[in-house]
């Protein structure tokens, strides 16, 4: 047992190392999001390839990663943004409709052409809260395997092909370090920053998890970050390194989400659902294109607000590509918000409906 420990934490890091070597390798090649887009890949084939017996990537990864990530966006964000917004509250509202609507029609779809009853198929076709989802399905009478599925190989999709779009079309920002937005007061030394940092982090996750807020690990982390920033009295700093190393362990959670031998048991909602996902993204890049023309955003910020879910891929693609983060933020937490206050009400309704 203990050798068995022993030959899958070299495996581990082996495909660490080898993520790192290929995500520089992407960076000097200019290629888009390689920090991000490089681990995923990697970490998919993987999942393929890996013996049965070997250990999965540890949940540390997805949880220090989500937690960067959320500290870096805390950076960005300027509570100006939410009270900037509230002009443009009716096209937020109508672009959210438009991919709630097309995602009810994609689990109908799915309802209709596979054996999956409407409950798991309407709950794996919601865009975003897909965590939050997947743990709600049993309780709304749904498989929570095939929610979970459908949920992931969404995220995985609008992970690699969104940030793989817009990165052709956008040049990534090449600042050092990124900075609180209290830039006039004294500093404090590198490892205390961290350790700062680390400890709010870590507090907010755990408040997260108490008041269960939904995407704690983000939310929570971020929450406690954006309020270290409004009122610490000194300077905090974050490196670059450290936020590529966020996206590399985000990366590498994201990739091994794929189970190859599930999904062949599904393989006909599988191929619909990366049909009918295709779509959907298509149909949100033309939302966020009509957001843009509406509400003069600039194009990146509105296309990856409109995306259906993967909140956190899309604020390290934002924060990379150096969108308004703050914004996309607001629109992927309105839509976010409205989900997890109405997909309950939706299901039950549903699910008496069926009993009927």
């Amino acid at each position: 047992m203990l050798f068995t420990h022993f030959r899958c934490g070299i495996e581990i890091t082996l495909l660490v190392i080898f993520a790192l070597i290929l995500a520089f390798v992407g960076e000097n090649l200019h290629l888009p999001i390689p920090w991000l887009l490089i681990p995923v890949i990697v970490s998919i084939i993987w999942s393929i390839v890996k013996d049965k017996n070997s250990l999965s990537i540890p949940k540390p990864f997805s949880i220090i990663g989500q937690g960067i990530i959320a500290i870096v966006t805390a950076s960005r964000f300027s509570p100006d943004v939410l009270t900037g917004s509230q002009e443009y509250f009716l096209p937020l509202i109508i672009c959210i409709a438009v991919t709630s609507i097309l995602s009810l029609f994609n689990g109908y779809l799915i309802h209709k052409f596979t054996d999956i009853d409407f409950n798991t198929s309407f709950l794996g076709s919601i865009p975003g809260a897909g965590h939050s989802l997947v743990a709600m399905s049993e309780e709304m009478g749904a498989d929570a395997i095939t929610v979970a599925i459908l949920q992931y190989l969404r995220i995985i999709m609008v992970s690699v092909i969104v940030p793989t779009i817009v990165g052709f079309f956008h040049t990534s920002s090449n600042s050092i370090n990124f900075v609180s937005r209290h830039q006039l007061l004294p500093s404090l030394p590198l490892p205390i920053n961290l350790l700062i940092l680390a400890l709010v982090a870590i507090l907010g996750v755990k408040i997260g998890e108490l008041f269960k807020i939904p995407s704690n690990l983000f939310l929570g982390a971020f929450i406690s970050s954006l309020l270290l920033f409004s009122f610490f009295p000194y300077e905090i700093i974050i490196p670059q390194s450290l936020f590529r190393g966020g996206l590399l362990l985000l990366g590498l959670s994201i990739g091994v989400k794929f189970e190859i031998q599930t999904m062949q048991k599904l393989l006909k909602a599988v191929l619909l659902e990366i049909i009918l996902v295709l779509i959907l993204i298509a149909t949100c890049f033309v939302a966020g294109y009509w957001f843009h023309l509406v509400t003069k955003i600039d194009t990146l910020t509105a296309v990856l607000g409109s995306t259906p879910g993967g909140l956190t891929a899309m604020m390290a693609t934002v924060i990379e590509l150096g969108g308004n983060s703050g914004f996309v933020l607001t629109m992927q937490m309105t839509r976010m918000l409205l989900i997890l206050l109405l997909t309950p009400i939706i299901a039950n309704y549903l699910k008496i409906s069926q009993k009927a």
